[in-house]
């Protein structure tokens, strides 16, 4: 739709229309503007996930792909360099905290059912998840201290501080091997892997930063560890969220996060799935690169999550800013963006008809492979 543009216009238009990412929170304002119109509030708490996973992936197809690519000597450094997009994303912040002070004042104050609750719990998890733990991955992968501390704060808003930790100097690692939690497994369904990835990724975190402080001749639970920090930072959230509206209080909180680190594992799974590193003569694995990720270059949906789907080339340039990132064409391409693979991934019989032979026909050749993921 968008392959006639000339690229200057196309990179300009990406540009601004980074700031769609204010369009989740916002649906949470058109959700309660639409019961008080309308009437319905225990349908309309559902007006988030609709939009998300109903419109989105619909758009997604009728807009098409992204058809550029920054020029690594003439547009990537220049691009790099302007705050614009660095300031967006640190926006994310204060605007993630009224969002989560909004939902729970509306939950709290709105005659909802049981199915309306739920409703907006997790509209106000997918919200965190766009805002909260996107965004935050985007920041913890930078070496500015102010953008550290913004990702810290982001994911501490959803109780998922350990993915600073583990996400970085874990996965980023072990990727595509089965050292990794969140690398999903050829036939492996998501509701086999949510659990072992929630529990798995939290010891892990816990692991990294004691081997780290015992580099430095500290214990675990010195005061230098920074899981101990981002906890406590959530715990006084959950605490706050107590005071202003008692124990419900403390359970929104606490719901909210569940449905926002579900959904960022939902989509591991889905960015991953059944691909792995080929284990050298070694005994080490390949080195990553940008075959070892799912990529999806749908245009809508990158720019609602700051490029998260060129995932290929985050994970081979995990340095490089968003703005910046390619896509691959060698890459194994996910046949919609990720608001359409989070839907199907919630259903095996479906995911598995699609996603398999998908995965097979990349390793056409040496089906061996396969036994190893």
């Amino acid at each position: 739709m968008l392959e006639h543009l000339p690229k200057p216009w196309m990179i300009t238009l990406k540009k601004y229309a980074y700031a769609m990412v204010v369009v989740p929170p916002l649906l949470l304002l058109a959700s309660e503007a639409l019961w008080s119109r309308f009437g319905h509030a225990d349908v309309f708490a559902w007006f988030t996930l609709a939009f998300v996973f109903g419109l989105v992936p619909l758009l997604d197809h009728i807009i098409g792909k992204d058809p550029v690519n920054p020029d690594e000597d003439s547009e990537v450094p220049k691009l790099s360099k302007q705050q614009f997009y660095r300031w967006l994303t640190l926006l994310c912040l204060p605007m993630q905290w009224a969002s989560i002070a909004y939902a729970g004042h509306i939950f709290m104050t709105t005659d909802f059912s049981l199915l309306g609750q739920l409703g907006w719990l997790m509209s106000i998890g997918t919200v965190g998840g766009v805002v909260a733990i996107n965004v935050g991955h985007e920041l913890i992968h930078k070496d500015p201290r102010l953008e550290q501390w913004a990702g810290g704060l982001l994911l501490a808003s959803v109780s998922y501080a350990g993915f600073k930790v583990e996400h970085v100097r874990g996965h980023h690692v072990h990727v595509s091997t089965p050292e990794d939690a969140s690398s999903s497994r050829f036939g492996q369904s998501l509701y086999q892997f949510l659990p072992h990835a929630y529990w798995h990724n939290f010891l892990n975190a816990w692991k990294l930063e004691a081997k780290r402080l015992k580099r430095k001749g500290h214990g675990a639970f010195h005061w230098r560890n920074e899981l101990i920090w981002w906890y406590g930072i959530s715990a006084l959230m959950a605490l706050g969220c107590g005071v202003l509206w008692g124990w419900l209080g403390v359970f929104f909180f606490v719901a909210q996060s569940f449905f926002a680190f579900t959904l960022l594992e939902i989509i591991n799974y889905v960015e991953h799935y059944g691909l792995h590193r080929r284990k050298l003569d070694n005994g080490r694995y390949e080195r990553t690169n940008v075959e070892h990720s799912w990529n999806s270059n749908y245009l809508l949906t990158n720019l609602f999550l700051f490029q998260l789907q060129r995932h290929s080339d985050h994970h081979a340039y995990p340095k490089r800013r968003y703005q910046v990132l390619r896509h691959h064409e060698q890459s194994p391409q996910l046949p919609s963006g990720y608001a359409s693979m989070v839907v199907l991934a919630l259903i095996p019989p479906l995911w598995f008809k699609v996603m398999n032979p998908r995965v097979e026909r990349y390793y056409r050749g040496e089906e061996h492979q396969l036994q190893g993921t």
